[in-house]
Protein backbone atom coordinates (compact mmCIF):
# COMPACT_ATOMS: atom_id res chain seq x y z
CA UNK A 1 0.00 0.00 0.00
CA UNK A 2 1.36 3.41 -0.85
CA UNK A 3 1.27 6.56 1.25
CA UNK A 4 -1.69 8.23 -0.40
CA UNK A 5 -4.27 5.72 0.88
CA UNK A 6 -4.80 3.98 -2.44
CA UNK A 7 -4.36 0.26 -2.90
CA UNK A 8 -2.16 -1.46 -5.44
CA UNK A 9 -4.94 -4.06 -5.88
CA UNK A 10 -7.30 -1.29 -6.94
CA UNK A 11 -4.60 0.00 -9.32
CA UNK A 12 -4.39 -3.39 -11.02
CA UNK A 13 -8.22 -3.46 -11.34
CA UNK A 14 -8.17 -0.05 -12.99
CA UNK A 15 -9.70 1.65 -9.96
CA UNK A 16 -6.48 3.13 -8.67
CA UNK A 17 -7.78 6.58 -7.84
CA UNK A 18 -10.58 5.33 -5.50
CA UNK A 19 -9.86 5.55 -1.80
CA UNK A 20 -9.82 2.08 -0.20
CA UNK A 21 -12.04 3.29 2.64
CA UNK A 22 -14.85 4.10 0.22
CA UNK A 23 -14.31 0.80 -1.49
CA UNK A 24 -14.62 -1.08 1.81
CA UNK A 25 -17.74 0.92 2.76
CA UNK A 26 -19.29 0.02 -0.62
CA UNK A 27 -18.47 -3.64 -0.11
CA UNK A 28 -19.93 -3.51 3.40
CA UNK A 29 -23.17 -1.99 2.05
CA UNK A 30 -23.40 -4.70 -0.62
CA UNK A 31 -22.78 -7.42 1.98
CA UNK A 32 -25.44 -5.84 4.24
CA UNK A 33 -27.96 -5.83 1.37
CA UNK A 34 -27.22 -9.49 0.62
CA UNK A 35 -27.56 -10.31 4.32
CA UNK A 36 -31.00 -8.61 4.47
CA UNK A 37 -32.11 -10.44 1.29
CA UNK A 38 -30.89 -13.74 2.75
CA UNK A 39 -32.87 -13.14 5.96
CA UNK A 40 -36.02 -12.25 3.95
CA UNK A 41 -35.68 -15.38 1.81
CA UNK A 42 -35.09 -17.52 4.89
CA UNK A 43 -38.29 -16.16 6.49
CA UNK A 44 -40.25 -16.80 3.28
CA UNK A 45 -38.81 -20.30 3.03
CA UNK A 46 -39.75 -20.98 6.67
CA UNK A 47 -43.35 -19.76 6.06
CA UNK A 48 -43.60 -21.89 2.92
CA UNK A 49 -42.32 -24.93 4.81
CA UNK A 50 -44.94 -24.35 7.55
CA UNK A 51 -47.68 -24.15 4.91
CA UNK A 52 -46.44 -27.33 3.24
CA UNK A 53 -46.28 -29.15 6.59
CA UNK A 54 -49.83 -28.01 7.34
CA UNK A 55 -50.97 -29.16 3.88
CA UNK A 56 -49.53 -32.65 4.17
CA UNK A 57 -50.28 -32.84 7.90
CA UNK A 58 -48.58 -36.10 8.71
CA UNK A 59 -49.25 -37.73 5.37
CA UNK A 60 -46.73 -39.44 3.21
CA UNK A 61 -46.60 -39.19 -0.57
CA UNK A 62 -48.81 -42.23 -1.18
CA UNK A 63 -51.62 -41.20 1.15
CA UNK A 64 -51.55 -37.67 -0.29
CA UNK A 65 -51.81 -39.13 -3.79
CA UNK A 66 -54.80 -41.23 -2.67
CA UNK A 67 -56.46 -38.12 -1.24
CA UNK A 68 -55.99 -36.25 -4.52
CA UNK A 69 -57.37 -39.21 -6.49
CA UNK A 70 -60.38 -39.33 -4.14
CA UNK A 71 -60.98 -35.62 -4.73
CA UNK A 72 -60.91 -36.17 -8.49
CA UNK A 73 -63.40 -39.03 -8.12
CA UNK A 74 -65.68 -36.84 -6.00
CA UNK A 75 -65.45 -34.10 -8.61
CA UNK A 76 -66.32 -36.60 -11.36
CA UNK A 77 -69.30 -37.85 -9.32
CA UNK A 78 -70.53 -34.28 -8.75
CA UNK A 79 -70.23 -33.44 -12.45
CA UNK A 80 -72.22 -36.53 -13.45
CA UNK A 81 -74.95 -35.71 -10.92
CA UNK A 82 -75.03 -32.05 -11.97
CA UNK A 83 -75.49 -33.07 -15.61
CA UNK A 84 -78.26 -35.51 -14.61
CA UNK A 85 -79.97 -32.80 -12.53
CA UNK A 86 -79.83 -30.35 -15.44
CA UNK A 87 -81.43 -32.97 -17.71
CA UNK A 88 -84.13 -33.72 -15.12
CA UNK A 89 -84.87 -30.01 -14.70
CA UNK A 90 -85.22 -29.59 -18.48
CA UNK A 91 -87.63 -32.56 -18.54
CA UNK A 92 -89.67 -31.05 -15.70
CA UNK A 93 -89.87 -27.67 -17.44
CA UNK A 94 -91.00 -29.39 -20.62
CA UNK A 95 -93.73 -31.25 -18.72
CA UNK A 96 -94.75 -28.12 -16.83
CA UNK A 97 -95.51 -26.34 -20.12
CA UNK A 98 -98.41 -28.73 -20.66
CA UNK A 99 -99.85 -28.65 -17.14
CA UNK A 100 -102.67 -26.32 -16.23
CA UNK A 101 -101.05 -23.33 -14.58
CA UNK A 102 -103.62 -20.59 -15.10
CA UNK A 103 -107.16 -20.48 -13.84
CA UNK A 104 -110.04 -18.09 -14.17
CA UNK A 105 -113.34 -18.61 -12.31
CA UNK A 106 -116.50 -16.53 -12.72
CA UNK A 107 -119.63 -17.35 -10.66
CA UNK A 108 -122.98 -16.00 -11.80
CA UNK A 109 -126.75 -16.45 -11.72
CA UNK A 110 -127.73 -18.00 -15.05
CA UNK A 111 -131.43 -17.15 -14.98
CA UNK A 112 -131.64 -14.35 -12.41
CA UNK A 113 -134.39 -16.30 -10.64
CA UNK A 114 -132.22 -18.29 -8.27
CA UNK A 115 -129.94 -16.75 -5.67
CA UNK A 116 -126.47 -17.80 -4.65
CA UNK A 117 -124.70 -17.65 -8.00
CA UNK A 118 -124.69 -21.41 -8.49
CA UNK A 119 -123.59 -21.29 -12.17
CA UNK A 120 -119.94 -20.83 -13.09
CA UNK A 121 -117.40 -20.64 -15.91
CA UNK A 122 -113.97 -22.11 -15.22
CA UNK A 123 -111.02 -21.60 -17.59
CA UNK A 124 -107.94 -23.82 -17.17
CA UNK A 125 -104.90 -22.99 -19.33
CA UNK A 126 -101.30 -24.16 -19.66
CA UNK A 127 -98.26 -21.95 -20.18
CA UNK A 128 -99.08 -21.48 -23.89
CA UNK A 129 -102.73 -20.53 -23.16
CA UNK A 130 -104.04 -23.88 -24.36
CA UNK A 131 -106.75 -25.63 -22.37
CA UNK A 132 -110.50 -25.52 -21.94
CA UNK A 133 -113.43 -23.73 -20.38
CA UNK A 134 -116.06 -25.57 -18.36
CA UNK A 135 -119.37 -23.77 -18.16
CA UNK A 136 -121.84 -25.12 -15.63
CA UNK A 137 -125.36 -23.69 -15.80
CA UNK A 138 -127.59 -24.29 -12.77
CA UNK A 139 -131.34 -23.95 -13.16
CA UNK A 140 -134.46 -25.16 -11.36
CA UNK A 141 -134.60 -28.10 -13.79
CA UNK A 142 -131.03 -29.27 -13.21
CA UNK A 143 -127.40 -28.55 -13.81
CA UNK A 144 -125.88 -28.62 -17.29
CA UNK A 145 -122.13 -28.55 -18.06
CA UNK A 146 -120.42 -27.59 -21.30
CA UNK A 147 -116.76 -27.50 -22.34
CA UNK A 148 -115.03 -25.44 -25.01
CA UNK A 149 -111.46 -25.98 -26.18
CA UNK A 150 -109.02 -23.06 -26.03
CA UNK A 151 -105.98 -22.98 -28.34
CA UNK A 152 -103.42 -20.17 -27.97
CA UNK A 153 -105.95 -18.12 -25.99
CA UNK A 154 -108.65 -18.37 -28.66
CA UNK A 155 -111.82 -20.45 -28.97
CA UNK A 156 -113.35 -21.52 -32.30
CA UNK A 157 -116.83 -21.43 -30.71
CA UNK A 158 -118.41 -18.16 -29.61
CA UNK A 159 -117.95 -17.56 -25.89
CA UNK A 160 -120.55 -16.17 -23.52
CA UNK A 161 -119.69 -13.06 -21.50
CA UNK A 162 -118.96 -15.13 -18.35
CA UNK A 163 -116.74 -17.48 -20.34
CA UNK A 164 -114.87 -14.52 -21.88
CA UNK A 165 -114.42 -13.09 -18.39
CA UNK A 166 -113.07 -16.42 -17.06
CA UNK A 167 -110.67 -16.72 -20.02
CA UNK A 168 -109.43 -13.15 -19.50
CA UNK A 169 -108.84 -13.88 -15.79
CA UNK A 170 -106.90 -17.03 -16.61
CA UNK A 171 -104.73 -15.19 -19.12
CA UNK A 172 -104.14 -12.38 -16.61
CA UNK A 173 -105.80 -9.74 -18.78
CA UNK A 174 -108.53 -8.77 -16.31
CA UNK A 175 -107.78 -6.84 -13.15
Amino acid sequence: MNNTGYSEILNTMGLGNIDIGYFLIGLAVIVLIFLILTICLTVKLHNLKKRLDKFVLGKDGMSLEQDIIALFEDNKFLKINTDKNKKDIRTLYKRMEKTYQKMGLVKYDAFQQMGGQLSFSLALLDENNNGFIINSVHSTDGCYSYTKEIIAGECSITLGKEEEKALAKAMGEEQ
